[in-house]
């Protein structure tokens, strides 16, 4: 028996519904952070990739995060107790042997490394305890091998590989003339050193002589033996000690539970796995990996010292916008250039939080801080963030800092600034067979100002077409999108990155009254054109947020 421990990884993800900015950040945080510690780092996405980021990591050959949909302690976080199975035929006094030897409870009975079925010592117990009737070997269909290592024998003659398929266990204890009355063809006949005894039994054809105490088996009953296909097991303990443990040869699969034992699976919660192990009586409950193959046990005590998953925040610091479960992780640190938002910790944490455009800022900014030199792929995705976050230099969260580190990055990238902005944002307004749902959620966001909850969505594009098009397809259903979502309002930004402007779709109870006001727009206005709104997060949401307040 061994335990298995899981090494521990630390994922670094950004928010719901990533942007490029989220997920570049992420995958060069995790790089960094593994270049400086022995930990294992592993950039994850909260959702789906938008059309953007995914042509960012096609055109620089990086592969497309795992998916990280909930940070609540999984069965993978808590350490199984490893226990090898046996195979369905080995007898239960072999199985009760082993599992004294481990100090374990409960053993799996597996074949090829999927479990057949679970036998415990209480199992075990009651089959001593039972009575059974002298046709329980060849009812659980004994092999032969298994009958003469329970009683300490070996085989004379025979195939060990055999089973005793049929017939019952009797003793050879009385004269000819009663044994003629009760032994029939086929029986496992356990009799002693009358020869005489030995060639009736042969005579009468049964399956198997058990010749006990070490009497003399002579040559010619061993013949007639192998001649009739008849198996001789020879042991040095006595009758009695023989019919006491014969029954112990039964194989496990005859007791073994084959139905109605719960197994558990790496991806299950342990919220969940509690809550179904609170209403059973079993001690040890089975694991089974995703090709459904025994990995361990895991018990109700193993379960109060699981560990919490271990987490680093990018790109968001609020909690409706990270991950599910966040509250029950163990965040190490957040990296951020977003308002101070409702992240609560168990613990202190490194938080770093600076007014720049881009995540990605920061990140450049801790390679050179660590002096780690960053590679051309790394460059590439820190530079494709910032380009993406700042609509490339135009947005006014943009900041000096950003702009100089973006242009470092292309010269070690060897990359075209422009050019690069361009085919991503090309990218990114394609929204050709996506639904009006998929295209409003793409960059959402959610917030909560008082008791009002209501998410901004946007899309980018240097096409005024392009976003008219895009327009008509999400107008119809975008009241539809906010019930089933359970929003108060929505807000959904069309930007033009050309001419510097939004058009704002907006539905929801005052939605459009507040806008009017926040923005200072006449009350007749008809279409919503914010010239010089590019910001989600500098423009659009603060004045928005301080409307609501009022």
């Amino acid at each position: 028996m061994e335990e298995v421990t899981q090494k521990r990884k630390v994922y670094v993800v950004g928010h719901k519904n990533p942007d490029t900015d989220s997920i570049c950040s992420a995958i060069a945080y995790a790089r960094l952070k593994s270049k400086l510690t022995k930990e294992e780092y592993t950039p994850r996405r909260a959702g789906q990739l938008n059309e953007e980021t995914q042509y960012v990591l096609d055109r620089f050959e990086v592969p497309v995060p795992p998916l990280l949909s909930d940070l609540r302690v999984q069965v993978k976080d808590v350490d199984l107790r490893k226990v090898d199975g046996l195979k369905g035929s080995v007898s239960i006094k072999t199985a009760w042997a082993k599992m004294t030897e481990l100090n374990i409870h409960t053993m799996p009975i597996t074949r090829e490394g999927k479990l057949e079925g679970l036998i415990t010592k209480g199992d075990i117990a009651t089959s001593y305890m039972d009575v059974y009737d002298s046709t329980i070997l060849s009812v659980a269909k004994t092999q032969y091998r298994n009958i003469a290592s329970t009683i300490g024998g070996k085989i004379v003659t025979g195939n060990e590989h055999s089973y005793l398929l049929k017939g019952k266990v009797g003793i050879a204890a009385s004269s000819r003339q009663l044994m003629a009355s009760f032994i029939d063809e086929d029986d496992l006949i356990i009799l002693g050193d009358r020869q005489e005894a030995q060639q009736y039994a042969l005579d009468l054809n049964v399956g198997c002589m058990v010749v006990c105490q070490g009497a003399d088996i002579s040559e010619d009953i061993i013949r007639q033996a192998e001649e009739k296909q008849i198996v001789i097991i020879h042991t040095p303990n006595d009758t009695f000690t023989v019919a006491r443990q014969i029954n112990q040869s039964i194989p496990v699969k005859h007791f073994m539970t084959k139905n109605g034992f719960i197994c558990f699976h790496l991806r299950d919660y342990v919220d969940d796995v509690k809550e179904v192990m609170a209403h059973k009586r079993f001690r040890d409950f089975p694991i089974l990996d995703y090709q459904g193959n025994f990995l361990g046990f895991i018990s109700r005590r193993r379960l109060l010292n699981c560990r919490k998953k271990q987490v680093i925040l990018v790109d968001h610091n609020e909690k409706n916008q990270a991950v599910d479960g966040v509250e029950e992780a163990d965040v190490l640190e957040i990296i951020d250039h977003h308002r101070l938002s409702s992240i609560e910790t168990m613990g202190p944490v490194f938080f770093r939080n600076q007014p720049v455009g881009c995540t990605a800022t920061i990140i450049y900014q801790m390679y050179q801080e660590e002096g780690v030199e960053i590679d051309p792929q790394t460059a590439s995705l820190l530079c494709s963030a910032i380009i993406s976050d700042t609509l490339m230099f135009r947005s006014p969260t943009c900041t000096a800092l950003d702009e100089k580190l973006a242009r470092e990055l292309a010269t070690i990238a060897q990359i075209n600034i422009e050019e690069l902005a361009q085919e991503m944002f090309k990218a990114g307004s394609n929204l050709k067979g996506k639904t009006p749902e998929e295209i409003l959620f793409l960059d959402f966001k959610q917030f909560t100002v008082n008791d009002t909850v209501f998410g901004v969505g946007q899309v980018n594009s240097m096409n005024e077409e392009e976003l008219r098009e895009i327009k008509d397809k999400v107008l119809p259903h975008i009241d539809r999108l906010r019930e089933e979502h359970h929003l108060n309002m929505i807000f959904f930004m069309l930007t033009n990155i050309v001419t510097e402007s939004s058009e704002l779709l907006c539905c929801g109870t005052d939605a459009k009254a507040k806008i009017l006001a926040a923005f200072d727009l006449p009350v007749d206005t008809k279409e919503l054109m914010l010239k010089g709104v590019v910001s989600r997060k500098k423009q659009l949401v603060p004045t928005l947020v301080s409307a609501l307040q009022q």
